[in-house]
């Protein structure tokens, strides 16, 4: 068997965030190479990228477990100068998606939004078969998430929000929308779209997520 390559998430020390030394063996910071490490403190330096880890750092180092990630993003948009904030929802949380744009114009900032359905075309025309619909048999619209990160796009955004979108879907808007984007929620409809939640209770009800593969 290939031996499995020694990572962060293979390790749990951080030492890169405590200083608790020395670094375990095979520890990602020690990996790296000065040539590395320097290439990406100048990448920092850039004028796009210093206004955004400025403001990130700001935010952080102000507000660290005193403003929810709402406020955050209202914040972290009047830092970089954002006048108007693209939202890519899913059709599903339009609702959330209306009341986010509505605290972004009542903050000075414009919003502009596009939902998953746009173009509202059944899923069997890119491919989808009838069975794989949630109720086959049933006109379905296909989620297009190409055409939301197109949208975007031409509304030329200083920042974009994702809201969300469905697991799969959510990778092609991210190839797609050209600059600045963040997440302010993921889909979970189990679990009220408190997808990290399965993870904190793994000694739990949620144990056999680490004992049995997940099948379909």
């Amino acid at each position: 068997m290939e031996e499995k390559q020694f990572s962060c998430v293979h390790c749990g020390k951080v030492t890169c965030d405590s200083q608790n030394f020395p670094y375990p063996e095979g520890c990602v910071t020690q990996s790296l190479s000065e040539e590395e490490l320097a290439w990406a403190r100048e990448e920092y330096w850039k004028e796009e990228n210093q206004k955004v880890i400025q403001a990130a750092a700001q935010i952080e180092g102000h507000y660290y477990c005193q403003k929810a990630r709402v406020e955050e993003m209202v914040l972290f948009a009047k830092k970089i100068g954002a006048k108007k904030v693209g939202i890519a929802t899913c059709a599903g949380t339009m609702r959330e998606a209306r009341t986010f744009a509505k605290i972004l114009e009542v903050n000075g900032i414009e919003a502009v939004g596009v939902a998953c359905k746009v173009g509202n075309h059944d899923k069997t025309e890119i491919g989808i078969a009838e069975e794989d619909k949630i109720h086959p048999g049933n006109y379905e619209p296909y989620c297009n998430p190409i055409m939301q990160a197109a949208y975007l796009n031409s509304q030329h955004t200083d920042l974009n929000v994702m809201m969300g979108l469905c697991v799969g879907h959510d990778t092609l808007f991210f190839k797609y929308v050209k600059g600045l984007t963040s997440v302010l929620f993921t889909k979970d409809r189990v679990l009220g779209h408190c997808a990290v939640l399965p993870l904190h209770h793994t000694d739990g009800y949620w144990k056999r997520l680490l004992r049995e593969p997940i099948e379909e």
